[in-house]
């Protein structure tokens, strides 16, 4: 019914964390951000940033073409309409969870992803980037502690909201953070680990990349991040 196309990354694991829980059945294309399979004409057709995931639903609930959806932020919202699950249908619910989602796509996902690079990819260490990374991680932990100081998920009930922000504090090591120094984030950190639609999410992974974990090669990182528009000519 759904095909997913991913790569096991945080915003891969967004993904396969909402189709775990909710049971929808899921066939897995795998998009090898290493080698360049994001530039493939067939996959930009469908996925013009040239990034994962994207999705192509063959069994949409008006019963016409299949949909095709990039951005893990927009699909996630499309399979929580789609199940009516994770998302409330009251209004004022159901823009917390959006303005939380909206918070990971817009500051925890970007702000964390520069951390990653600066951090552990650059080939030149810069104090200030790393220190504004990690400072700014720092800062947006902060913000979500809080958020969880009064509640056991993001929005009140489990959501896509932390479906989307749980897999960028997977790293927490590697951005420079203690999760110690974040007790209400810490417990809510753990609650979602031990779900076992999360376990299963996250052992999908290493079926698709063997290599996972391991660092990236020069070449690779020629892929990742020397591209320019040049790629998604048509």
């Amino acid at each position: 019914m759904i095909d997913l196309y991913y790569w096991p990354t945080p915003n891969g694991h967004k993904i396969t964390m909402f189709l775990e829980e909710t049971g929808l059945a899921y066939t897995i294309h795998p998009i090898n951000i290493g080698t360049g399979d994001q530039f493939k004409p067939e996959f930009l057709a469908f996925s013009p940033n040239n990034r994962m995931p994207a999705m192509i639903d063959q069994a949409p609930a008006d019963g016409g073409a299949p949909v095709k959806i990039f951005e893990s932020g927009a699909i996630l919202i499309y399979l929580a309409e789609k199940t009516g699950r994770f998302m409330p249908s009251d209004l004022r619910k159901r823009f917390d969870v959006i303005q939380w989602l909206m918070w990971q796509m817009g500051g925890l996902g970007p702000m964390l992803g520069q951390n990653h690079h600066f951090s552990n990819y650059a080939p030149e260490k810069i104090p200030y980037a790393i220190d504004r990374y990690v400072n700014e991680t720092n800062r947006l932990y902060g913000v979500l502690n809080k958020r969880l100081a009064d509640r056991e998920f993001v929005a009140g009930d489990y959501s896509i909201a932390d479906m989307a922000a749980y897999p960028w504090i997977v790293p927490y090591e590697r951005q420079g953070q203690k999760l110690e120094d974040f007790p209400h984030l810490k417990r809510w950190f753990e609650a979602i680990r031990a779900r076992p639609a999360t376990v299963r999410a996250y052992a999908v992974g290493p079926t698709v990349n063997p290599s996972l974990g391991k660092t990236f090669t020069d070449e690779q990182k020629k892929v990742l991040f020397g591209q320019t528009a040049a790629v998604v000519k048509a």
